[in-house]
This record gives structure tokens, sequence and C-alpha cells, in this order.
């Protein structure tokens, strides 16, 4: 399996990320997902998922921060602005900590989306893995990370990553 998403001079386009256009953005967050071009499925294959984390976040914030989760994904290439297309189910990022901390009602428009790098600190690596799975999984609308794991448990055929640095 291969994958391969849009760069600008290596890095993931501003479009994507923490200069990316108002309409692109909610609650000044980037919500548009860039488009990842998959080939070379394994035989089997019924559904992808996918993950974006950002682990140089962890000197800054002091944990590995989840910037996209999704799964059920169809096979095939992954759309830009996935979720709005409802052709997946996404699960919860990040930005979830701080609502409960806070204790403000989640925002699924915020917290189950895909919210784009935003290094405060100096450029970033981040680890995109796309999985080939041989089932759908038993998951809604704003499963985590460990849910995913445990779901997808057994029926992973193949996984495959990539360092995408964002400016910052």
């Amino acid at each position: 399996m291969k994958i391969d998403v849009p760069r600008d001079h290596g890095l993931i386009p501003d479009k994507y990320a923490k200069f990316a256009p108002k309409d692109q953005r909610t609650a000044d967050m980037p919500t548009t997902n860039f488009p990842i071009h998959v080939t070379d499925l394994p035989t089997g294959t019924q559904s992808l998922a996918v993950s974006l984390i950002d682990y140089d976040a962890i000197p800054v914030g002091g944990f590995p921060w989840i910037h996209w989760l999704a799964a059920n994904i169809p096979v095939g290439n992954i759309p830009e602005n996935l979720r709005e297309s409802g052709l997946a189910i996404s699960g919860t990022n990040s930005t979830w900590h701080f609502v409960q901390k806070a204790n403000q009602p989640a925002n699924p428009d915020i917290n189950q989306a895909y919210i784009g790098p935003m290094p405060p600190d100096k450029t970033h690596d981040y680890t995109l893995t796309v999985f080939a799975l041989d089932t759908l999984l038993d998951l809604e609308n704003g499963f985590f990370l460990n849910d995913f794991k445990r779901h997808s448990q057994g029926h992973i055929l193949k996984a495959v990553t990539l360092a995408l640095p964002a400016r910052a």
C-alpha cells in the first residue's frame, strides 16, 4: 500500500494548516483535511482509517496531540474535507481535553473533526497513518484512539505512515 498527500516545498500546504484561509476554519482552527491518494491496497480491504498525530507536541503540551481520527472510510482515495462528505465516522481529537477541563459542552464540529497543524514553537513533524482494514469497525462518531485500537485489533491488513512537517 502506498499513500501520497499534497505538499508545498515538502510541507503540509498552508491551506490545511496554521495559515488556512478563513473559509476553511472553524473557531479559528483549520478544519479542512488534505486529500490522501491511496494505491496498491491489500486484497481484502473493506475500509480505511486514518490518524494524524503530533508527537512533537509532547515538549510543548505534555502529550501527543491527536489532530485527526476517522474510520470506516470507503476504499479508495481519501477526499479533501472528508468529514463534510459524510463518507466516514469521525473520532475525537485532542481539543476534547480542553473542553472537558473547562466543563464546556463538546462541539463535534471541532472535537470530532480534522484540526490542522498549528505548531506554536517551530516546524513539527506530524505522523499520518492510513490503515487498510478487512472490515467496517463497530465504532460511532466521537470514538477515541483507544477505541480504534481495540476494535481494529486483528483487522489491520496494512498500515502506512508518513512524516509530514508543517510550518510554525
